[in-house]
């Protein structure tokens, strides 16, 4: 990947479970050198911890970490720690989201990282800010949602609040730290000196409820959740299809004011009557006629599939989605012709498809390359970076660096 955007970026990978790796393979996917450095016995805890196969890596692994290299490297012992630091005054980025203080104490802060390398890039996720009341409290996505305000704003109004399905703790966290590093990198063109990144779960979070937060200072009580409804649309929330499957669902929005919006959607499903009923003349009469207005088009949903329903609306020009569910969109052809979702093959896995970074470059989809063996790169990244004969790497190997 020479002509990568971000092709000769070294990044040095010491990230587990999803929020670091989420991160670290965005990095990859558009083309940085990105070297995963693990524990030799087991490496990230995501390959076998979550795998229902004790000699495999776990699917979880290999769909957060394709297009990535693997080395291993024994923060326990000397020697290793010796390793990291050569590998560190060669690299570009630095990210680790270890718990709470874990490579302060390993010897690897932000001031011993400067003396190594001052160029370079170190990125820490974290669940929560280090320098807040929880900043040794452990985290994970469903920490991060519940901390962040997510979860408060997710369900239905009379229910509890609910965990979005979506691990938007963890990627989303990820996905962050990625701008961020990024922008870094940019910025070290113009300084030429490296930045200390550090980004709380919890805090990532809050950023997603931004527009609940717009609403909030208009309330008394704590911002609702809202379910599936849409309080500015008639109609405006989830409409059950044919079929009647958990998935079988198809959302349709008209908003308020958008009288043409209304007009289509009667027209679609043949109901041009509605249009002179004066319940529902304008934006407002409609949202206080909301329930009769969406019980007939339940109606008519009803008698049509999710997808006939969605081509039906979204091809009159209303926003119309169908509840399209992970297995749909695996086998989705028209997903995998535009490489959203492209099939690797893994050695112990076979085929595997792979969700694939969704934004196009020059209208093509980013190659993904399958994710890395434990330790498979060791020769290679070290002959690659400190010119390292194998012979040397097998002494590591014996002394117990790698």
């Amino acid at each position: 990947m020479g002509d990568a955007p971000l092709a000769g970026i070294t990044v040095l990978d010491l990230t587990q479970f999803e929020a670091g790796p989420s991160c670290t393979e965005a990095l990859a996917w558009h083309g940085a050198n990105v070297i995963k450095v693990e524990e030799p016995r087991r490496g990230d805890q995501g390959r076998l911890a979550i795998s229902e196969r004790p000699d495999m890596d776990s699917l979880y692994f290999i769909l957060l970490n394709c297009n990535k290299r693997s080395i291993t490297c024994n923060l326990k012992e000397e020697s290793g720690k010796a390793l990291l630091r050569r590998l560190i005054a060669r690299a570009d980025v630095l990210i680790e989201n270890f718990a709470p203080g874990a490579i302060e104490r390993l010897g690897f802060g932000w001031d011993e990282l400067q003396k190594l390398n001052p160029r370079l890039v170190f990125a820490q996720v974290k669940g929560f800010a280090t320098d807040g009341p929880y900043a040794k409290y452990l985290s994970f996505d469903m920490i991060a949602q519940a901390t962040g305000g997510v979860m408060s704003i997710t369900g239905m109004p009379d229910g509890v609040p609910i965990r979005p399905g979506a691990t938007i703790g963890d990627t989303g966290t990820g996905l962050h730290m990625c701008v961020s590093i990024l922008s870094a990198l940019f910025q070290r063109e113009r300084t030429g000196q490296g930045q200390h990144l550090q980004v709380a779960m919890q805090d990532a979070m809050t950023n997603y409820c931004r527009v609940t937060f717009s609403r909030q200072p208009m309330m008394q009580e704590p911002a609702p959740r809202l379910g599936n409804s849409v309080a500015s649309g008639a109609p405006g929330g989830l409409f059950p299809c044919k079929g009647g499957g958990p998935n079988d669902y198809c959302f349709i929005f008209v908003a308020r004011d958008l009288t043409v919006h209304w007009e289509r959607v009667c027209k679609a499903i043949g109901r041009e009557d509605m249009l002179a009923d004066p319940r529902f003349c304008d934006g407002h009469k409609r949202i206080e006629h909301k329930a009769e207005i969406e019980e007939n088009v339940a109606a008519w949903t009803r008698e049509r599939t999710k997808q006939e329903v969605m081509e039906a609306i979204g091809g009159a020009g209303v926003p119309a989605g169908a509840v399209f569910d992970i297995k749909d969109l695996i086998s989705n052809e028209d997903m995998h012709r535009r490489g959203i979702m492209q099939t690797v093959e893994h050695p112990d896995r076979g085929a595997v498809v792979v969700p694939a970074w969704p934004v196009r470059f020059g209208g093509e989809a980013m190659d993904v390359v399958r994710a890395p063996l434990l330790g498979e790169h060791n020769e290679a990244v070290l002959g690659e970076l400190l010119d390292m004969p194998p012979s040397e790497v097998a002494d590591l190997k014996q002394a117990g660096a790698l």
